[in-house]
């Protein structure tokens, strides 16, 4: 392996040692360096043989912090995921791993947490809704909450 191969290589490692990374990123990271290519697949399989980069680990860990930190609905992590290049089979099993009741609880706290100005209860609703589902929750488990709360 050339000098420069290792040096990328050993840039890629401490970048995937930092936090959770996709292959998107990597390449990313890679091509920022003016790595070529072949170095760049060589070294996105060395890092998969490693153990430092795995698709479904990241979005596991991706989707799970945004639904706590961020409080995104499945529908905007699923986006953010298509964005980085994660399959919709990866998409899909990190999807169904979010703790359902984590995933209401959450979305409860939005509904009520929202502060609105509303002449009215049906106004109320539908801004406290498109809230909701702008943060990327599914509307017809808005509307069913929102319903039941307001």
């Amino acid at each position: 392996m050339s000098d420069q191969r290792q040096a990328l290589l050993d840039k890629a490692r401490r970048f995937c040692d930092y936090q959770e990374r996709c292959m998107h990123e990597v390449q990313e990271k890679l091509l920022s360096l003016e790595a070529d290519k072949a170095d760049i697949q060589h070294i996105i399989k060395i890092l998969e043989s490693e153990n430092l980069l795995n698709e479904g680990r990241y979005a596991r860990a991706f989707a799970k912090g945004k639904l706590r930190s961020n409080k995104w609905g499945k529908n905007k992590i699923k986006a953010a995921l298509q964005i980085k290049r994660i399959q919709a089979e990866i998409i899909q099993k990190a999807l169904e791993e979010i703790d359902e009741d984590e995933y209401l609880e959450i979305l409860n706290q939005i509904i009520e947490n929202k502060q609105v100005k509303a002449p009215n209860e049906r106004m109320e609703k539908a801004k406290k809704a498109q809230y909701a589902i702008q943060k990327g929750f599914e509307s017809g488990l808005v509307w069913g909450i929102v319903n039941r709360k307001i």
